[in-house]
């Protein structure tokens, strides 16, 4: 059963999807899934590549971008930056709690100069807190 949350119009985060998720997503309009979950993470994970099975079966793109435990770097951030202005669609991005995923957004956001008090209210909307990294939203945010 999925657990997704509505970050803003154009992204929902998601603790780790399951199969039966792809066409509530699907429904949901969603256009392209992002697995921010290294393979193997845990025993009985759902791998990344059975999942874009199912996404490509449902029409919809998807993207690996995986985050691990030693977080996150440049190269992460532009791939999110790149995968979050490919599609005009909802995007549903998932990773074990669904906390990677939306921090993961909210320094892709603030590459593209969106505003970190924003981004901090949106990711509170969908029940994920920013603070840890908040410090380098503002440095992103700046930077544009």
């Amino acid at each position: 059963m999925s657990d997704f949350r509505q970050i803003n119009e154009a992204f929902i985060a998601s603790p780790q999807i399951g199969l039966e998720d792809i066409a509530e997503a699907k429904a949901r309009g969603v256009t392209l899934v992002i697995n921010n979950r290294p393979d193997d993470e845990e025993p009985g994970q759902i791998a990344g590549d059975a999942i874009a099975a199912a996404a490509h079966a449902a029409g919809m793109d998807y993207r690996a971008i995986p985050v691990t435990h030693a977080g996150f770097g440049q190269g992460q951030v532009d791939a999110m930056a790149d995968a979050l202005a490919s599609t005009d669609g909802p995007i549903l991005a998932y990773c074990r709690s669904g906390t990677r995923s939306t921090l993961l957004w909210a320094l892709a956001q603030a590459k593209q100069g969106v505003n970190p008090s924003v981004i901090a209210s949106q990711a509170a909307n969908g029940g994920y807190d920013v603070s840890p990294i908040r410090q380098l939203i503002d440095m992103l945010s700046a930077g544009r």
